[in-house]
């Protein structure tokens, strides 16, 4: 099986956050990991609104997608955690907003989040082609 590395494009290289990768796209499929309202450019989380998070945690789902030769169309599946579920209405109103026509499918689970983010979403895509 072969792995391509996907990083995001405004990643610091030299900039180490964990032992796993931004993405890995695997026959066809790209695996997006947890994103959240991370600065890429600082390396820094960005904490604010469950707005601002969700927006800033999707603009980077969105850069590690389009590196990767795809789109916001082609999300097939989200996993969505949020810190709490009270949140719910007001992150899906800027959630459906990146996903205009068919929605990918998803989970929406209450989770316990570092650093008192509010919300980490990850996803599969189909690359087109």
């Amino acid at each position: 099986m072969k792995k391509v590395k996907i990083i995001h494009p405004h990643r610091d290289p030299s900039f180490v956050t964990g032992a796993y990768s931004d993405a890995l796209i695997v026959d066809g499929l790209l695996f997006v990991s947890g994103q959240a309202s991370v600065d890429f450019r600082a390396s820094r989380f960005v904490l604010g609104s469950i707005e601002e998070e969700t927006t800033r945690s999707l603009d980077n789902i969105k850069a590690i997608v389009e590196a990767a030769g795809a789109g916001m169309e082609d999300v097939v599946k989200c996993t969505v955690h949020l810190a709490d579920i009270a949140d719910f209405d007001r992150y899906n109103a800027v959630y459906e907003k990146y996903f205009p026509g068919i929605k990918p499918v998803r989970t929406t689970v209450q989770s316990v989040l570092a650093e008192s983010l509010k919300v980490e979403i990850d996803c599969i895509v189909k690359i087109p082609g």
